[in-house]
């Protein structure tokens, strides 16, 4: 959004020349740009969206279609516009998230592809970006407290990743196996940026998040609710696969991408294990472990399920 103009200091000298009418603070005008298919709500204009104050998870601004998509077809938070770069190709996805934004009543905006560039926090947003309220977090007890009907809580908890491609990676996968809920340390961890929420192609609109102030405390927390911490350490002697996984409330346990899981972290987990590994390279990538042993969870908790 464009800065309002510096306060000027009083001097003695004559008062400049008569401004313009625009308000301080307005963008500049410029003529209206073109549309892409009907315009969808009275709303759209060529202003720039005014910016929320940030909150404390994020997820505010969303790029990528499939992100975008699921943002408007998941509909639990509102969303203020979508821009979308003028003159694109056909395309059924760009079709789709007209579609959901009519449905949903919010404007769509068609703007030049360098506008959409300059805004996007992406290196490739794919033409379309959506502006919508932050992700609102929970409670921890909320995401560990189970439901009256449906599957035990399947928590994961990301105990420093602070690779934003990483944390996309990662809840992308958690969602595809059924995750319910994500925590997250409030300090010095990935949230939900641009980049993850693209990364993550919508899983976010799926799943609950808690932000916590320390993790070793969260999991202490996690323990006296009843659920069940595991902890992914490539060194720890006991395999992911040797765990007998009933269908009681289990939680996850990811450390940082270069260091792991830290020691007060592993000391609070029930149990530490290990993915078995049978090439040359020492670890996975956080993300990549996470997706094996999530789904890997996911299988034991159906066959226990029957």
């Amino acid at each position: 959004m464009t800065a309002g103009a510096p306060r000027r200091r009083k001097t003695g000298r004559a008062a400049p020349a008569k401004r313009t009418t625009a308000r301080r603070g307005a963008p500049p005008r410029s003529p209206a740009p073109a549309r892409r298919g009907r315009p969808v709500g009275a709303e759209a204009s060529g202003d720039r969206p005014r910016r929320r104050p940030p909150s404390e998870l994020g997820g505010d601004q969303v790029e990528g279609r499939q992100a975008v998509r699921e943002l408007l077809a998941a509909g639990r938070r509102p969303v203020r516009r979508v821009w979308m770069v003028e003159g694109q190709d056909p395309s059924p996805q760009l079709d789709e998230i007209e579609a959901l934004a009519a449905r949903r009543r919010v404007p769509i905006e068609s703007v030049s592809r360098g506008r959409l560039d300059g805004e996007a926090r992406t290196d490739a947003p794919q033409g379309v970006l959506a502006f919508a309220r932050p992700v609102d977090p929970v409670a921890l007890e909320d995401l560990a407290r189970p439901p009256r009907s449906g599957p035990a809580p399947f928590l994961v908890v990301a105990a420093g990743v602070t690779d934003p491609r990483n944390l996309g990676a990662l809840l992308r996968a958690a969602e595809g196996a059924g995750v319910t809920g994500v925590v997250l340390a409030r300090h010095r961890a990935a949230h939900l940026s641009p980049t993850v929420t693209k990364v993550a192609a919508g899983a976010i609109e799926h799943l609950e998040f808690a932000v916590v102030g320390g993790v070793p405390t969260a999991l202490e927390e996690l323990r006296r609710a009843g659920v069940w911490t595991v902890g992914l350490a490539g060194e720890s002697p006991r395999s992911l696969y040797d765990l007998s996984i009933g269908t009681e409330p289990v939680a996850l346990v990811v450390g940082a991408e270069d260091k792991g899981l830290a020691p007060l972290v592993r000391r609070r987990c029930d149990e530490v294990v290990r993915i078995p590994q049978h090439g040359t390279l020492p670890s996975l990538n956080v993300g990549a472990a996470t997706a094996v042993a999530c789904f890997e969870v996911a299988r034991q908790r159906m066959a226990a399920a029957g």
